[in-house]
């Protein structure tokens, strides 16, 4: 389902996402999202991609939505976890992770920083019908800690640590986060860059 919120570049999503909500993202769009997401990174693809191991759960069922992130997050003594600001990595490096993890996982969008070039968005992401998300500027970790309302798992925190454990998060309003790239593979940054190359030839 999508709303609308505050203005029509403004939208809120729940998870997991839709086809029909994706269609209606435009890049450039601010993004708050409510419902589960996980993160996974090269220690999580790693074990699930190039080692073997079975997935702790199925995939699609957890979320669709991947924060490629590293938490500040603890253990209580009862079991439980204190997260506090969650840090965006950069997306480019598991590029060659992503292929195969969208045709396990089923993810329909990635969180991280800083995008990836639009090579990746042409050749990996449109065929997924998957969309980037990219957190909004620096130092957003402590705001984005913010929307995360419950730890609904850490499978093999043990194993991999805090920053490379596979968490599950219930979020609520969860953002802002802009749309850098769209179901066509259409890139903010590109896009921008080339306007402004553009006017500086002139």
């Amino acid at each position: 389902m999508v709303e609308q919120r505050h203005n029509l570049s403004t939208v809120k999503l729940n998870t997991p996402v839709s086809t029909e909500d994706l269609e209606k993202l435009e890049i450039g769009n601010v993004v708050y999202l409510d419902g589960t997401i996980m993160t996974g990174r090269e220690g999580v693809y790693q074990r699930l991609l190039v080692d073997g191991m079975a997935p702790p759960d199925d995939l699609g069922r957890i979320a669709n939505v991947n924060f490629h992130c590293s938490p500040a997050a603890s253990v209580n003594d009862d079991g439980t976890f204190n997260v506090g600001a969650v840090t965006a990595t950069a997306s480019f490096r598991f590029a060659k992770w992503l292929p195969q993890w969208f045709e396990m996982s089923g993810c329909r969008m990635i969180i991280g920083k800083g995008g990836m070039s639009e090579a990746h968005y042409r050749d990996i992401f449109v065929p997924a019908k998957a969309v980037y998300l990219t957190t909004v500027g620096y130092g957003t970790g402590a705001l984005l800690g913010r929307g995360i309302v419950g730890v609904e798992a850490a499978h093999w925190l043990d194993d991999l640590g805090i920053a490379q454990a596979m968490w599950v998060f219930k979020v609520k309003d969860f953002g802002p986060l802009l749309v850098e790239s769209d179901l066509a593979g259409n890139s903010l940054f590109e896009t921008n860059n080339r306007a402004i190359n553009a006017q500086i030839e002139k």
